[in-house]
């Protein structure tokens, strides 16, 4: 009852900001987001915390967009012209690095089928037990992750692959 109290008060006093700003996390799909469509995720319905997520869907190598340095693929062009019109809105949150990562200090690779939106912001975590960790205490671990954020941004993007992820190219043709 707590976790999630605290979330809410987190979430209507908007301390959760904006941290789209450095280099996108690419893996070797050659797509961010390892070739998912990241508005897909905002159209699927969102598991209680603790329980898994749905998959989004798999992006087409031949409806893309740039964004941040780095091309998106989506399901569908509509998925692509909602994504242009606002790709602020979509593109997840530290660049696509494990939103738990950026709490303890560093930029590590997010596994796109761990994912959960917060205040309309889509954060990843690489994996199923990081998950975990980050949702005991969800609001504490994005202010942290907002405070270090600032110093971390302008580092390279990680160049590590994603650990037990099972499929390294969704994108379909």
């Amino acid at each position: 009852m707590f976790k999630t109290t605290a979330l809410a008060l987190v979430l209507s006093f908007g301390f959760v900001g904006s941290v789209l700003a450095g280099e996108q996390y690419v893996d070797a799909t050659g797509f961010a987001v390892s070739g998912y469509d990241v508005v897909s995720y905002f159209d699927l319905p969102q598991s209680p915390v603790g329980e898994p997520q749905q998959s989004p869907l798999p992006g087409v190598a031949s409806i893309t967009a740039e964004y941040n340095g780095a091309v998106f693929a989506f399901a569908t062009e509509e998925n692509r012209d909602r994504f242009m019109a606002d790709p602020e809105s979509f593109a997840p949150q530290y660049d696509g690095h494990c939103a738990y990562g950026v709490a303890k200090g560093g930029k590590v690779p997010a596994n796109p089928t761990l994912w959960r939106i917060i205040d309309g912001k889509l954060y990843l975590n690489i994996t199923k037990s990081v998950v975990g960790f980050w949702e005991e205490d969800i609001p504490g671990n994005l202010a942290i992750s907002e405070g270090n954020w600032p110093g971390l941004e302008s580092e390279a993007a990680s160049t590590d692959v994603i650990p037990n992820f099972a499929s390294s190219a969704p994108v379909q043709n």
